[in-house]
């Protein structure tokens, strides 16, 4: 509001102007300003400059009127109501606000890479900008269905998992209230044990000797020699690998406790002949960095192989890998537990009927060598004379 420059009246009643120097253009122009009463208050303020906003007496006295009939606020209100939606937007925990809070109070957290790509490719689009009190049952329940039509229902369920981790994250700092919705988490079949038949284990591995990709083909022989998860061999690094000693060490183990798993003579030779990189990375993916994925590729290998286009590249060879060897009838649950670094012997007894089969076989064949031993020795005949018949 003008003091010490001269008011200059206009033929509309409320609106004055000052002439002053402009800023932007160094020549003189009017200012003009409106005089009005609001709710018995005396207000005067700014209706904006002759030349940078195009004013003129005319349109000065219409936000005048606007103002005195309540369609519009005044610059007071204006400039309190931007202040309260600042400080409101401050204190508004959005999805992507939580999830950047949730990383810095976690620093080196176990899977963060996994869980930054789906938090940046599924969540983000969908609700990065909402907060949990913002977001619908019909929303989450939308987002459930489109996740289970183009993703695999463990997929899916790991998206949601981090969505429902990020919500109670909030609510346990006091960031957002307890939303009214929940997230249904799809049901995943962890019992499945995908095998291969001798042929299509044959037809893969001259698929892999095939392919171009010689980062992915050894990735995927590495899970079928040692039965290392998906996520231990994107992470296997050459430091990880002792060649005198005979070892692999698991990077991050799932469950946190170390481990390490033998490197039998295949994983051996697969390793002491794959092209070293300057990447610490045993296969590493691109620019060097750790691998996040395989999918396109292990799909080209597994068609050329002819294999069922729902086998599991990883998951599935490091079940042929437990399946070969509990089927095989010479190695205990036990064994099977702590090659397969499972934490519980409940997650290696979905293989116990392989090895049932194989003792069941065991034991048919022992009762055909005694019946060989018997008929080609005629102890039958001895036996039959002992009992005086």
């Amino acid at each position: 509001m003008p003091t010490s420059q001269t008011r200059a009246k206009t033929k509309y009643p409320g609106v004055f102007f000052v002439e002053t120097v402009s800023r932007a253009t160094g020549r003189m122009e009017r200012v003009y300003y409106i005089r009005y009463r609001k709710d018995g208050r005396l207000v005067e303020e700014k209706a904006g400059r002759q030349f940078q906003d195009d004013m003129t007496p005319a349109r000065a006295s219409a936000i005048r009127t606007q103002r005195i009939e309540k369609k519009e606020l005044s610059n007071q209100e204006r400039r309190e109501e931007e202040r309260a939606r600042k400080d409101a937007e401050a204190n508004r925990w959005t999805m992507i606000r939580l999830w950047e809070e949730y990383k810095e109070q976690r620093p080196g957290l176990k899977g963060i890479v996994s869980d930054e790509n789906r938090f940046q490719n599924h969540l983000s689009p969908i609700f990065g900008q909402k907060t949990p009190g913002e977001i619908i049952q019909l929303d989450v329940d939308r987002f459930r269905l489109r996740l289970l039509k183009k993703r695999q229902p463990q997929t899916a369920r790991n998206i949601l998992e981090l969505f429902r981790r990020l919500v109670n994250f909030g609510v346990r700092k006091g960031l957002c209230e307890r939303p009214s919705w929940s997230v249904e988490m799809p049901r995943v079949d962890n019992q499945k044990t995908e095998d291969l038949t001798p042929e299509q284990l044959a037809a893969l591995l001259e698929a892999l000797d095939q392919s171009p990709n010689i980062q992915v083909a050894g990735l995927m022989k590495m899970a079928l020699f040692t039965g290392m998860r998906r996520g231990e061999l994107f992470k296997l690094q050459w430091q990880d690998v002792d060649f005198e000693r005979g070892f692999i060490r698991i990077r991050d183990p799932k469950g946190g406790k170390e481990q390490s798993v033998p490197l039998n003579e295949p994983a051996r030779r697969l390793l002491e002949s794959h092209p070293r990189t300057d990447s610490p990375f045993v296969f590493p993916g691109r620019k060097r960095k750790r691998r996040t994925d395989i999918k396109r590729a292990a799909n080209s290998i597994k068609k050329t192989a002819g294999l069922p286009m729902d086998f599991r590249a990883m998951h599935g060879l490091r079940h042929v890998y437990a399946s070969i060897l509990a089927s095989s009838g010479q190695v205990d649950m036990y064994t099977l537990q702590k090659l397969l670094t499972h934490k519980s012997p409940q997650m290696s007894q979905r293989y116990a009927h392989l090895q049932d089969e194989a003792l069941t076989k065991s034991a048919e064949l022992a009762g055909k060598l005694i019946e060989g031993v018997k008929c080609s020795t005629g102890l039958a005949k001895v036996v039959n004379l002992d009992k005086g018949e």
